[in-house]
């Protein structure tokens, strides 16, 4: 099946049609690093409430609560928009290496190829919906006045 005559200029020519998807895999990367980041804080912030509303401790306040609800949905989103671009990668990966496998084996990849790529960018556009999503919900619940407009 392997055929020991590979002919390097079609090696190469599979590293050029596989460097896009690497700088691409570079980008989810990126807006994953963002997108945990943007977790990590959902969470902080909802451990904080959390601990309020502990029976030792005071209870919480109908605002607060309703500030944990909506943590609670940012979470949600935050995570399913990380789960999606994580798919998104992996589908990436398995482009690149179905490109190798192609040249390698001397297959007809492309159909697989433009599929798995076609999936990859709707698990990426998903992610991409879901996280708008969670900075839409982040900047509703969250009013900032200046100190010259609050009443005392």
């Amino acid at each position: 099946m392997f055929n020991a005559v590979v002919n390097l200029g079609d090696v190469g020519h599979a590293i050029q049609l596989a460097l896009a998807p690497a700088f691409l895999l570079t980008g989810i990367a990126g807006l994953l690093n963002v997108m945990a980041g943007r977790l990590a804080r959902i969470i902080d912030r909802g451990r904080r409430l959390s601990e309020l509303g502990q029976p030792n401790g005071p209870h919480l306040s109908d605002t607060q609560a309703e500030e944990l609800s909506s943590l609670e949905r940012r979470r949600y989103l935050a995570s399913a928009a990380i789960t999606a671009c994580t798919l998104a990668a992996l589908l990436v990966c398995t482009v690149i290496a179905s490109l190798f496998l192609q040249v390698l084996l001397q297959l007809d990849l492309a159909w697989a190829i433009g599929l798995l790529f076609t999936v990859a960018t709707g698990a990426m556009v998903t992610g991409l919906a879901y996280f708008l999503r969670e900075v839409h919900m982040a900047t509703q619940s969250i009013r900032i006045t200046s100190p010259a407009k609050r009443k005392p």
